[in-house]
């Protein structure tokens, strides 16, 4: 499933979008009062302007009927591109593996609301020690980053915590590009137009 998702200024303001984040996306296409503030702008126009956190968070101010599945899909993509740190170490627990299951399942209407609260409290009781106790290792970021199905959040605010050593924040800094290129990857895989990024 791929989608020109867009948004405008008007929306993004309404929605909420931080003063920072508004005036980087505004510079970037040419000022509000040139660019329109109610011409689309899609998501991929943020992605490239302002990063993937300022690309995900626009989701909100997104009109479009497809708009909450697109944002699950892409959330299980991201948490289960790092769910393999998280098996490395605890092989036989599949709790987060079935929680991504789930929520895609209910993306997709096949599953309950009740069932996805449930595989998402089990996979939060199975990643609670590996996450939140150890959370400065990467299988607790990895656990973290699965149990929420969240898109990188909690892997960045575990870094930041492991990063303590020297020798350790330059191998911190080389996993987060690597994850933030894989979430960019998969970002532009859900929301574009093939060959162009208008």
């Amino acid at each position: 499933m791929r989608v020109n998702l867009t948004t405008t200024f008007k929306q993004l303001k309404a929605a909420g979008a931080c003063t920072e984040g508004y005036k980087k996306l505004a510079t970037s296409l040419g000022g509000i009062t040139k660019y329109g503030a109610e011409t689309p702008i899609s998501l991929i126009q943020i992605l490239d302007s302002n990063g993937v956190e300022d690309c995900l968070w626009s989701l909100r101010a997104v009109d479009h009927p497809d708009r909450d599945k697109i944002a699950r899909y892409i959330a299980c993509d991201c948490a289960e591109s790092v769910l393999w740190i998280y098996e490395k170490y605890n092989a036989t627990d599949k709790r987060p593996h079935k929680a991504i299951r789930i929520a895609r399942l209910f993306a997709n209407g096949e599953a309950t609301e009740q069932e996805l609260k449930a595989a998402w409290a089990a996979a939060r009781e199975a990643t609670g020690a590996a996450a939140w106790e150890a959370a400065k290792t990467a299988a607790g970021a990895a656990a973290r980053a699965a149990a929420w199905a969240a898109a990188g959040a909690a892997a960045w605010e575990a870094a930041k915590t492991a990063a303590g050593a020297a020798a350790r924040a330059a191998a911190w800094a080389a996993a987060r590009a690597a994850v933030r290129e894989a979430q960019t990857l998969i970002i532009r895989s859900y929301i574009g137009i093939e060959g162009g990024s208008k």
